[in-house]
């Protein structure tokens, strides 16, 4: 009787307060506060939510049926009931009425009846306490409430948490900034962090903007583009003077230079530590091309390199490089953002109404010509590249960049039947230079993809190429002859075909342009018969050097062709580059001596790599395999490069890794028989679990140390090969493409970030089944 007694007060109470609530309801709803709007003065809002405060704690599922109360996120995850719970059928079918007052009050009815259901456990379980102690003010009760809520969602969510982890004793309750923090780090964990999540949206989003061309059909031949817009090339800013503390000195005494003079000054003494300025060629070269450029009082004074003295320049300039190098974090943060600036306006063009990239859109500012090994120009001054130097190319409906104020191009032609964006002659050679897009783009890409596909082509006719060959070995002619043999070194070696060259250029050659001196004859030479020996400088002044054994005809043809002559005197004086060239175009469209480069190339590649790769290898064997299948292409193409500077210490820290994980191993192979010791001693689930522990520490530092000793091979094979040139020139990538998605290898392990851009339609397009 109590108890009912009991109930009865508190049903009356609860609706004193249900009709106080309703009442601050409706004057919220006359001020027009219920619906705040983002129009309304603070104020009005604050005071809105403020009335509403009460209500909004006390319903604990009011965020999913009242759409026009603004609850948080969290509260309405916290709010959530059953569904098989009569509250929540009610619920349904209340969303089919109008948003009211009487909706309202029914609902906060319903919540009131929970709220007495909930007190009614309560009293049950501690019916000897007092009365006075359940009975509590609205706003704490609401609270509790609706902190008994949350713990009850929150134990639905996770039954086997609760089960397993009973609490032991009571426990403080989070306060709701707590909750809210806990509830937001859950949050992140399931959905993953939102800036990782905005980053890897943005590159999905560029990935489905990036431009497919290849799947749109081969361009023509002829019209590279139907429309082309661009800004033009980036100048290189405008001499600084120097500082007037900063002189140059002429036999011990200062002199002031005009600032033409003094700019190219610099450019000297900025390479005074280099091995070029110890060079007579260069200084010879640089000294005739300054005094040019001096005014009369200059050239008057300054008649011998010898007497100038450029250390404090030089110094300068070195003090200059270090500021560089000890910029604060914000200061290099600066210049990386003016770069990205002149990236956005001038590294990019609009080709057929696609975004493309730019190659090289800064022109080369003036300097000193170095060249490839000995070239007799070195030295010599690069002029400053003006507007008017440059020819500018675009389509006729495009917006004509701009040149810089006070200037005007050259000319502005819209040539679509070439790919280049603007061009100039270089003043060293006198030969032209352009802008051209960046590999990545269209035009690059078309142009590899139909390279590799006549190399591909190639494999088809080859075998009637060499017998033809073959066949002119024995012509009573002697210029087939001498083509039959050109073609035979250029199948077999790789070598490039060489170009007719002047007296001041480099002395490298090709293989029509070998003199007699770069080849010496031997009978037989370390047990092998007709043996011949080149030596010659090719391309970039690399050195050929090579014995290579040849069949008997070609070697009798050889000794024919250097009779009587003398070693200056060409090995092929009967053909050309041009007329070779004519003649592979005959046996097959587009052939070139370029295009048997790439394809012996890619066909060493294709077998070396079906040759090295095996089942169950590692990645890491996997790539030492990839990497040896591409040296011996380096080694076939002679891609040379000298030993990095650095390459000795590099290694020394290797070896020293290596050493210290070997030290590893020991220090956990003695521990591991220590663990299976005590293991045997006194078997357990402790010392059972400790042993596997060891065990796998053991393995894993195995395989730590042979993946630390496959990188040592790596790089001691790769010391002097150049692996890079055959991969982004001569090697299709489909063949890569394709091992890599045959066996699982990461395309990152074989491409980095601008090889994957310059390749995106073979990756795109390549299945794991492609053969070359």
């Amino acid at each position: 009787m109590k108890l009912e007694k009991e109930k009865q007060d508190r049903r009356e109470k609860k609706k004193k307060s249900k009709h106080s609530s309703r009442d601050r309801e409706k004057d919220s709803e006359l001020n027009g506060k219920h619906k705040p709007s983002s129009k309304m003065k603070q104020s009005d809002s604050q005071s809105g939510v403020s009335s509403f405060s009460s209500a909004v704690n006390c319903e604990a599922g009011a965020g999913d049926t009242h759409e026009d109360v603004k609850v948080d996120p969290d509260e309405r995850n916290d709010g959530q009931q059953k569904s098989g719970s009569p509250e929540i059928n009610n619920n349904n079918q209340e969303k089919t009425r109008s948003k009211s007052t009487k909706q309202r009050h029914n609902h906060q009815e319903r919540t009131a009846d929970e709220q007495l259901c909930d007190e009614d456990e309560n009293l049950r379980s501690q019916s000897s306490r007092d009365s006075n102690q359940v009975q509590a003010d609205d706003g704490p009760q609401c609270e509790s409430v609706k902190m008994k809520k949350k713990k009850r969602v929150k134990e639905e969510k996770s039954p086997e948490k609760h089960d397993k982890n009973p609490p032991s004793g009571r426990k403080r309750k989070k306060s709701s900034s707590e909750h809210d923090k806990a509830e937001k780090n859950k949050k992140m964990k399931k959905d993953g962090d939102p800036e990782e999540k905005k980053k890897e949206k943005g590159k999905k989003d560029e990935e489905s903007d990036k431009w497919k061309w290849w799947e749109e059909g081969k361009s023509s031949d002829t019209q590279k583009w139907s429309s082309l817009e661009h800004k033009g090339p980036y100048f290189p800013p405008e001499y600084e003077p120097l500082p007037d503390n900063i002189c140059f000195n002429y036999d011990g005494q200062p002199v002031k230079l005009s600032p033409v003079t003094e700019e190219i000054a610099t450019f000297y003494a900025k390479m005074l530590d280099h091995e070029y300025t110890s060079k007579e060629v260069f200084q010879n070269n640089f000294f005739c091309d300054w005094r040019e450029e001096m005014t009369k009082e200059e050239r008057k004074l300054i008649k011998t390199l010898s007497k100038c003295d450029f250390s404090q320049i030089h110094k300068y300039f070195v003090e200059k490089s270090e500021e560089r190098k000890n910029m604060t974090k914000e200061e290099k943060q600066v210049l990386k953002e003016e770069a990205s600036r002149l990236m956005e306006e001038y590294g990019y063009c609009l080709l057929d109404g696609h975004r493309e990239k730019i190659g090289n859109f800064k022109l080369e500012p003036p300097g000193l010509f170095r060249g490839r090994g000995e070239h007799p120009k070195m030295g010599k001054l690069k002029k400053r590249i003006q507007p008017e130097d440059v020819t500018i190319n675009c389509s006729q409906d495009s917006k004509i960049p701009a040149p810089p104020a006070g200037h005007r191009w050259k000319r502005v032609q819209h040539d679509n039947t070439v790919t280049w964006l603007a061009s100039w002659l270089e003043n060293i050679h006198g030969r032209p230079k352009y802008i051209m897009l960046n590999p990545s783009s269209k035009l690059k890409g078309e142009k590899d993809w139909q390279k590799y596909e006549t190399a591909r082509r190639l494999k088809m006719k080859v075998d009637s190429i060499r017998k033809q060959y073959r066949r002119d070995w024995t012509s009573r002619e002697m210029k087939i002859r001498q083509r039959g043999v050109a073609i035979y070194f250029i199948d077999k070696l790789a070598l490039r075909a060489g170009n007719e060259k002047d007296d001041e250029s480099a002395d490298t050659v090709g293989c029509c342009s070998l003199r007699v001196e770069h080849i010496t004859l031997h009978r037989r030479l370390d047990a092998q018969e007709h043996v011949v020996e080149f030596d010659f400088l090719g391309k970039d002044s690399i050195r050929y050097y090579n014995k290579v054994p040849v069949e008997k005809q070609v070697f009798k043809n050889l000794k024919l062709f250097i009779k009587h002559k003398d070693p200056e005197d060409d090995l092929f004086d009967r053909i050309t580059t041009v007329k070779l060239n004519k003649t592979l175009n005959e046996s097959m469209p587009g052939l070139t001596a370029k295009v048997f480069r790439t394809f012996n190339a890619s066909t060493t590649l294709q077998d070396q790599l079906n040759k090295l790769t095996t089942e169950g290898m590692t990645v890491e064997e996997k790539i030492l395999s990839y990497n040896r299948a591409n040296r011996a292409v380096a080694i076939l193409c002679n891609h040379q490069r000298a030993a990095p500077k650095t390459f000795e210490r590099s290694m020394q820290l290797l070896q020293e890794k290596i050493q210290k994980k070997k030290e590893q191993i020991e220090e956990a192979k003695k521990e591991l028989k220590e663990a299976k010791k005590a293991h045997k001693d006194a078997p357990s689930d402790k010392s059972k679990k400790l042993l596997e522990k060891k065990e796998k520490a053991v393995q894993r530092l195995g395989e730590q140390l042979k993946k630390l000793q496959l990188q040592e091979t790596d790089r001691e094979e790769n010391k002097v090969i150049a692996l890079g040139t055959s991969k982004l020139n001569y090697l299709d990538p489909r063949i890569s493409v394709a091992w890599c998605k045959k066996h699982q290898v990461p395309i990152e392990k074989i491409y980095n970030k601008t090889q994957r851009d310059k390749f995106a339609w073979a990756i795109d397009m390549t299945d794991e089944n492609f053969q070359f």
